[in-house]
């Protein structure tokens, strides 16, 4: 059973956070090697991509009172549209998975993660057609598996089939993206795909009584990442508010662990659409908040799947997943929370 843990405040940390600092920089462009900014200059604008958050500022009465302005909150997710959104301009600040940055980096669109969470425990199930005759990962072989090579999903599905001794010439992987594979499922166009909450709870819902079933896989997605184009990093003023808003995300994420009922009401209950007793055991089933204050974990573990993926023949050759990161903000969103969160959860 979860302990709720009285940290530091969502709305006194945001104060603290909206109040600190009185210098301002003149926008324009910068490197990559600059030392971050202290504040935001008056009338930035910034596209941000991150509900989660948007509904943990909503529920506290903070989402107007940023120290910039979000123009619009965007609800572009799924890896491929966040890139397809960053190629275009059309986006500043995103979360993802770790795959997305890899997918970025191999068509070309220059992205820098700039925030890390850390988690250990399977988010993810694969879940099966209605009428499925698959009740375990063996059951995987010659079964046609939904696959998003550019998404968390993809990645899943080949650390299943890697930690199951499954070939990839012993299935059939149907490449869509992860918003098409709920409709693949209903139409039994693929056997089985991975899937995580609320998704899972929506879907069995529908279809748990014609014999959908959701599989515990083992594998694991790591690392939930807060990333922005290069571009963006190399304006002054858009730099500050996204080191601003690293901030800003871990501190929402904290104040909707610590704060169960308010976060299943407003997240999962009105913005989800799942049940309240849904929401509760959804909820029980969420680790508590990891936010490393050093990343070479979380390098580690990026360069694993980036020659994984490279390995199976997706995104070209492997290469130094340290190119990914802006080791600037390294410490940023660590010491943004309180110290239990700064460390791995005791098993």
């Amino acid at each position: 059973m979860r302990t709720t843990i009285r940290g530091v405040g969502f709305a006194a940390a945001a104060a603290v956070l909206f109040l600190s600092g009185c210098a301002t920089r003149n926008s324009g462009d910068t490197d990559l090697s600059a030392g971050l900014p202290t504040s935001v200059p008056p009338g930035t604008k910034v596209s941000i991509s991150v509900n989660t958050t948007r509904v943990a500022l909503q529920a506290t009465g903070q989402l107007n009172t940023l120290p910039f302005t979000v123009s619009d909150w965007p609800a572009v997710q799924a890896g491929p549209d966040v890139i397809q959104a960053f190629r275009g301009g059309a986006l500043d600040v995103a979360s993802n998975a770790g795959i997305p940055p890899i997918h970025a980096h191999a068509t070309g669109v220059d992205a820098k993660i700039v925030g890390v969470k850390v988690r250990e425990t399977a988010q993810y199930k694969l879940v099966t057609a209605p009428n499925s005759a698959i009740n375990a990962l063996a059951d995987l072989r010659g079964k046609k598996i939904g696959f998003s090579p550019g998404q968390a999903q993809g990645v899943i599905v080949l650390r299943t089939l890697q930690a199951a001794g499954i070939g990839l010439n012993e299935v059939e992987l149907v490449e869509l993206n992860s918003t098409q594979f709920l409709t693949a499922l209903q139409g039994k166009q693929i056997d089985i795909a991975p899937l995580a909450e609320p998704s899972i709870t929506k879907y069995l819902a529908q279809y748990g009584d014609q014999g959908a079933k959701a599989v515990d896989t083992p594998a694991v997605d790591a690392l939930t990442i807060l990333w922005a184009p290069t571009a963006v990093l190399q304006d002054s003023a858009k730099l500050a508010a996204v080191t601003e808003f690293v901030k800003i995300w871990a501190r929402a994420d904290i104040w909707s662990w610590e704060h169960p009922e308010e976060w299943s009401d407003a997240y999962y209950v009105k913005d989800q659409k799942v049940s309240a007793e849904d929401a509760r055991r959804i909820l029980r089933t969420v680790e508590r908040p990891y936010y490393p204050v050093n990343w070479n974990e979380a390098i580690k573990w990026e360069q694993e799947t980036i020659d994984l993926v490279t390995k199976s023949g997706y995104f070209g050759k492997s290469f130094d997943a340290g190119a990914l990161f802006d080791r600037r903000f390294e410490q940023l969103a660590a010491d943004a929370v309180p110290t239990q969160y700064r460390t791995k959860e005791k098993s």
